[in-house]
């Protein structure tokens, strides 16, 4: 091959390496085993896991993913389907794509969605994007608490782009709306609210689109899709753009991902939406048939027209939300939503009891509330994480004030629940 290829050596291959950059020692690797040992390794390390009981959430929920899910997800027909690229011949996965849509918009209340984004803060930053681009205005106004993540990706989309972050100040962890009214004006292209927000409030999301859109700028909501299942669908209140991280619809927590970024708007704006839309049509028979409507990629059309320069959509994260949502249904979603509602509740209120103890915040939650704790939050995650317990997430490590930020899904039980008490009544 070597003289196939006109070298004479694998080092002349490599000769653009610096010498300072190679490796002249063997690797430190341990003998050679084989499949039986392989798997009898692999599995001995496996079982030195320990299955927590999780109350971190921040953005990444442990919700209860049915089994029937994954065994629809790993058929090869789903498992092997990526991105259309022939349309006429991929009718199940733009089906598939359709449906997917389809439910985000009834969630949402809005009138189009996507084919879904790389996560939650990729799709929040190409939403200001969007707005920029479509106002052609400069000033995004961000209250703090929007997650810290998902506001470190928009600084990093904007980081070239004529863009002003406005930060807007907080009164009992939920935005100050006298700050918010004063702050938008003539240059507003984008006004973002997280709702639920990142210390799990509820915000008031009346009468701000009317505000916004009277200064000429679009309203932009970032929700858990799972809250819509017993809240008000941000599209009965004018919203704009609405996006959200949809792990915790029918994805498991990934050790961090892949995730699915949830992105709806109005119809308006569809031209301008990053990623690609499937719509229904028919066929010369006048047969049913799905179609890729609008994809506005650089790799389908100039570059200098394209909206994003995203070049895939999470379709396998997709389906998955697909294939919960059906199997849950209506009445099956709204229990999830309860269940957590209630669960974070009933934790919330036996945790308040403890000496040193109290809600950050007064205001009504879903399912996430911060507490001050005795001590620093970090002692209290480190020594429950011994134990079994993710305790929580450290506000002070993300920047977000102190204190100790509780997640409660439906999978929590109540003898977990009282587990995670008596564990923290031990911290003085």
């Amino acid at each position: 091959m070597l003289r196939e290829i006109g070298v004479s050596s694998f080092e002349e291959l490599i000769d653009y390496i610096p010498e300072t950059l190679r490796l002249r020692r063997p690797l430190n690797l341990p003998e050679a085993l084989s499949e039986f040992e392989a798997q009898r390794h692999m599995s001995a390390l496996a079982e030195e896991n320990v299955q927590g009981i999780i109350f971190a959430g921040a953005g990444a929920y442990d919700h209860y993913v049915p089994a029937a899910v994954n065994h629809i997800l790993l058929r090869s027909e789903f498992y092997t389907a990526y991105t259309p690229y022939q349309p006429e011949v991929s009718q199940g996965t733009l089906q598939a794509i359709y449906e997917y849509q389809s439910l985000i918009c009834r969630l949402t209340g809005m009138e189009v969605a996507n084919a879904s984004m790389y996560d939650g803060g990729s799709a929040l930053a190409e939403s200001v994007l969007m707005a920029a681009h479509h106002t052609r205005k400069r000033r995004v106004l961000i209250p703090a608490n929007i997650h810290p993540y998902y506001r470190a990706i928009i600084e990093t989309y904007i980081r070239d782009q004529d863009l002003e972050i406005v930060d807007i100040p907080l009164e009992d962890g939920v935005v100050q709306r006298d700050a918010l009214e004063r702050a938008i004006d003539a240059q507003t292209a984008a006004v973002i609210i997280q709702h639920p927000n990142f210390y799990g409030l509820l915000e008031d999301l009346n009468g701000w689109a009317e505000k916004v859109h009277e200064a000429g700028g679009l309203f932009i909501v970032f929700v858990d899709p799972v809250s819509l299942a017993i809240l008000e669908p941000p599209g009965r209140f004018d919203v704009d753009i609405v996006v959200g991280e949809g792990q915790g619809i029918g994805n498991a927590l990934n050790f961090g991902g892949p995730y699915l970024g949830i992105f709806a708007s109005k119809m308006q704006l569809i031209r301008k939406m990053p990623g690609r839309i499937v719509g229904m049509s028919n066929d010369l028979e006048g047969r049913r048939a799905f179609v890729t409507t609008l994809q506005t990629r650089e790799q389908h059309i100039r570059r200098e027209k394209a909206t994003s320069n995203i070049c895939t959509n999470s379709q396998l994260c997709a389906l998955a939300t697909t294939v919960y949502l059906s199997l849950l249904g209506e009445s099956g979603f709204r229990q999830v939503a309860l269940q957590s509602l209630q669960n974070s509740h009933y934790l919330a209120a036996h945790i308040q009891q403890l000496p040193g103890y109290r809600l950050k915040y007064s205001g009504p939650f879903f399912k996430e509330f911060a507490v001050e704790t005795p001590v620093p939050a970090r002692k209290i995650i480190s020594r429950l994480a011994e134990k079994g317990i993710i305790a929580g997430v450290d506000l002070e490590r993300l920047g977000m004030g102190q204190g100790l930020l509780i997640a409660v899904t439906e999978k929590r039980t109540r003898e977990e629940m009282d587990r995670f008490v008596q564990e923290l009544s031990k911290f003085k």
